[in-house]
């Protein structure tokens, strides 16, 4: 057998070169896109599979082999065309008209086993038309701290995109920000789409409405397609892409994560979280706490994140005026605010144990909780992993039982005031429900405060086992805490 014959036979036995690919992206025409050719590497480690992904694309786990995922997005043997996406943005306030995919491209669409249609989106893939000088690539701690926030998001039930796989490549890069060389990797995406707020102002920006159309109307047919045979499709796709934004970062925020690069281009239309570069999870509740380094005026800090992303979904305004009445967006977006308080209050409602809480003291237990969380500055995650870990049945005997076996306690000051406060209105609030509702209180808790917190030391220590010594296994065992709930 040649070896050409030999690399059609793995291709034609390899899952994921014989997956239903669609060209929906494709089919738009060269002007979002330019095709584009993979790197080649010297190595190539899987370093992760994300096995939990390969059943939605109809794929048994203990078939596929660590061989398929490196020839296919390691190698990138036997898919064309990979597609470089062309988009711009605004980057910390500023418009940006040199963006694009720069380091990664489209490497297929897949319509998995939910009916939804999912991108494979490569990141550390090579030199592209939008490169900007740079080589293209990602490093291996970059790729890593990539897969621990999507695992870790996805199960605090933010919704995110996630990594399929990360294989090490054996190059040598250079960083500013981290000790150098530094070994690199190359990581595959799975999300929902890699539209983004961006790729429609690129389109504003070289004046083109019938190119803006032509996009927005495949947007609403792939990922809204419950709006199609709307007589407002428009008005109503931009209506709910408001609801999904608001609802997402409401779900950064009770999760305590900050994504540090909220630029447009960093946004999808599908209103799906994706693109972590670094970020970073709060420590303890500090409005003003700043993920990136480099954000030296705090235009992304953790309690922005809000008003950033409605000022994101008004500045998309701009190229949708191309297609959507100015009245219609006006509308869409006033609903902003209430969207979001909505489903951060219901968030913040279950980290306390309460799936539902119809009383009015509701809004005030929450805000004795912010407030206290605030002056005490004790752990974010760690004051409700306790709640989940001592709550006792014993809480609504009085309140000074109220968590009265944590560590965490205030003995003086205005943080214990807050706090005794606090415990008061949780017991009251306690002996509303039935002795019987103790229970359910107790799974709510322990479903939505999870013990383990991917803040950055844990981050760092993982890391650090993998640089020293190449250990992986403190790797995999922080992505299993993540699936642990109590």
């Amino acid at each position: 057998m040649t070896l050409a014959e030999t690399a059609n036979n793995t291709n034609s036995s390899n899952p994921f070169l014989t997956l239903n690919y669609e060209s929906a992206l494709e089919s738009l025409g060269h002007d979002y896109y330019d095709e584009v050719a993979a790197a080649e590497f010297p190595q190539h480690i899987l370093r992760w599979r994300n096995d939990a992904l390969l059943p939605r694309l109809g794929l048994n786990p203990q078939i596929v082999k660590d061989e398929d995922f490196i020839t296919a997005f390691g190698k990138f043997q036997g898919r064309k065309p990979l597609l470089a996406l062309r988009y711009h943005g605004y980057q910390f306030g500023e418009y940006n008209s040199q963006l694009g995919d720069g380091r990664g491209f489209l490497y297929g669409q897949v319509r998995a086993s939910d009916g939804q249609l999912y991108d494979f989106g490569t990141k550390g893939s090579g030199r592209t038309p939008y490169s900007r000088g740079g080589d293209g690539m990602l490093t291996l701690k970059g790729g890593v701290r990539e897969v621990l926030a999507a695992e870790a998001l996805h199960y605090l039930g933010v919704r995110t995109s996630r990594c399929l796989t990360m294989i090490e490549t054996g190059l040598s890069l250079w960083r500013g920000d981290e000790p150098s060389p530094t070994r690199s990797s190359v990581m595959v995406r799975m999300g929902s789409s890699h539209i983004r707020f961006g790729t429609f102002e690129r389109l504003h920006f070289f004046q083109r409405p019938d190119l803006t159309k032509k996009l927005l109307d495949h947007v609403i047919e792939q990922y809204y397609r419950h709006l199609v045979a709307e007589k407002d499709k428009y008005a109503l796709f931009y209506a709910e892409l408001v609801k999904r934004v608001a609802e997402l970062v409401a779900q950064w925020m009770a999760a305590g994560f900050c994504h540090a690069v909220l630029n447009t281009d960093n946004m999808s239309i599908t209103g799906e979280s994706f693109d972590y570069g670094p970020y970073a999870f709060i420590p303890t509740y500090d409005p003003y706490f700043t993920a990136a380094y480099f954000d030296y005026y705090r235009r992304y800090c953790y309690s922005q994140q809000p008003s950033i992303c409605q000022l994101n979904l008004e500045m998309l305004q701009e190229p949708l005026k191309a297609v959507i009445e100015q009245r219609d967006l006006d509308a869409g977006l006033a609903s902003f605010g209430e969207y979001y308080q909505a489903e951060y209050r219901g968030l913040m409602l279950k980290k306390l144990g309460f799936e539902q809480l119809p009383y009015p003291e509701a809004d005030e237990l929450l805000h004795l909780a912010i407030a206290f969380l605030q002056k005490s500055q004790v752990g974010y995650h760690q004051f409700f992993y306790e709640m989940a870990r001592t709550f006792s049945h014993k809480w609504r005997d009085e309140p000074a039982s109220v968590m009265n076996d944590s560590d965490i306690v205030p003995a003086l000051g205005a943080a214990a005031a807050i706090f005794d406060n606090w415990c008061v209105l949780y017991h009251k609030i306690l002996n509303y429900f039935d002795p019987d509702d103790m229970e359910n209180i107790a799974k709510t808790l322990a479903v939505y405060n999870p013990k383990t917190a991917l803040l950055r030391p844990v981050i760092e220590s993982t890391w650090e086992s993998i640089a020293e010594s190449d250990n992986w296994q403190p790797f995999y065992d922080l992505v299993e805490k993540f699936q642990l709930k109590h």
